[in-house]
């Protein structure tokens, strides 16, 4: 550290040297987070913020919740790590839990240690069991950053490659407000959907191995196809044998607060055939994992164990974890706090002209900024809202599609209370009409 830097900036600079350049971080100040509880945060500065993004949708319940910091100190104590080629009970239990919270018949729970490696092998057992490596996806989606999602992923800015292990189909329906269709009423929208994919399906030469897809796209800036659109497409599906999988990395665990898992909202017929969770259920710890039923999981004809997925250590951090938000009805408060909240930022950005749309269910909100004037979204209104936000003490996330990080992501815990629902919509409402200002904008009445 030179005489004249401060820690904070030694530290930043230590980042760049030794870091990739693709490795992003929020701020023109990069903030260094120490310390949490509840639903804040606190700084090496000693600043403290109320928290809207969670670790990216990963706390799930609250910072520092007691219950998972004693499962993890008693578990740490005895055993920290066994693998699974020993029996692990913790793992087990968890496993049971899930299996039956995923309304999927006769199901079988993998465990990883991230929602890429969830999804990678969803993949994995799609393609086998139906011995195809054509995939369908959605537009505007993101799965992960690993080779084979990066694959599918339908968002071009977190796509660093052309090159992919599947021929990947796009299929349209995941932005409702964009789009050739976007000027349709939702059954309309829903139908036009329908037909591009039977026509989609009509160009494909043999079996399809799967559909996957987010019920929330989140890194596309938190959009959806009306309710109803995905029990639509699987009835095409079924006629082809082709599988459904359900990226519900960021919508599991009750985050829409309508429902448990996103695909609810679809009302189908069933559950799909796989389903991939990760984020919230470790509230921090490294958790991910699938389910499917057993003909699927066991379709593999080759051994395989899993290193680091299903540590006893994340295993009871995730089963305490995930008690604490049944029997305190997390699913409930987000969506009573979360539609509270969902009015208030709308409330506040009426009459903004850098406010395209205010979206979410539950606590998974998106605001949709534009250059005041235009339909062109505006990654430079996002930023200043960041900014502004943070000089004011609230953190919030940003993603969307196309490109441009154009639409802020608002996803706190699931614990948020009434009055930090309104004083983080207080704080947003000053950054958009900040963002408004400079960006030339005049706010009606």
């Amino acid at each position: 550290m030179t005489a004249h830097e401060s820690p904070h900036q030694e530290l930043h600079a230590r980042h760049r040297a030794v870091l990739p350049d693709w490795l992003a971080l929020y701020y023109d100040r990069p903030l260094e987070l120490t310390h949490g509880e509840g639903r804040h945060v606190q700084d090496a500065e000693g600043n403290r913020y109320l928290d809207f993004f969670g670790g990216i949708l990963t706390t799930m319940t609250a910072h520092a919740l007691p219950e998972v910091g004693k499962a993890v100190s008693e578990q740490a104590g005895r055993i920290l790590h066994t693998s699974t080629l020993y029996l692990n009970r913790p793992m087990v239990e968890l496993a049971e839990r899930i299996a039956a919270l995923s309304g999927i018949p006769d199901a079988r729970v993998f465990f990883t240690t991230s929602g890429t490696e969830a999804n990678d092998t969803a993949l994995l057992l799609a393609t086998a069991y139906r011995g195809s490596r054509q995939v369908l996806a959605m537009r505007n989606s993101y799965h992960g950053r690993s080779f084979s999602t990066v694959a599918l992923t339908g968002n071009r800015s977190w796509s660093p490659t052309s090159l992919s292990p599947f021929q990947t189909l796009y299929a349209h329906g995941g932005v409702r407000t964009r789009g050739p269709f976007a000027h349709l009423d939702d059954a309309a929208f829903t139908a036009a959907c329908v037909a591009d994919l039977e026509d989609l399906l009509g160009q494909t030469r043999g079996d399809v191995a799967a559909l996957i897809a987010e019920p929330v796209q989140g890194v596309g800036g938190f959009t959806s196809p009306p309710d109803g659109l995905y029990a639509a497409f699987r009835e095409v599906l079924q006629r082809h044998g082709i599988l459904w999988i359900s990226d519900e990395v960021q919508t599991g665990w009750g985050r829409t607060g309508d429902h448990f898992w996103g695909w609810q909202a679809h009302d189908t017929a069933g559950p799909p055939d796989i389903v991939t969770f990760a984020k919230g259920i470790g509230n921090g710890m490294s958790v991910g994992g699938v389910i499917a039923r057993a003909e699927v999981m066991n379709s593999l004809d080759a051994g395989s164990i899993s290193t680091f997925g299903g540590s006893p250590v994340t295993m009871a951090a995730a089963g305490a974890n995930l008690a604490y938000l049944l029997e305190h009805d997390l699913q409930g408060n987000a969506r009573r706090v979360g539609g509270l909240l969902l009015e208030r930022l709308r409330s506040a950005a009426a009459g903004l002209g850098v406010v395209r749309e205010v979206r979410g269910r539950g606590l998974m909100i998106g605001v949709e900024l534009v250059l005041p004037g235009t339909d062109d979204p505006s990654p430079r209104a996002a930023s200043l809202v960041l900014e502004a936000a943070r000089r004011d003490g609230v953190l919030v996330g940003k993603g969307g599609g196309h490109a441009t990080a154009s639409v802020l992501r608002i996803a706190p815990p699931l614990s948020l209370t009434v009055a930090e629902a309104e004083h983080g919509a207080d704080v947003l409402g000053r950054a958009l009409r900040t963002a408004e200002t400079e960006l030339g904008g005049k706010a009606t009445p």
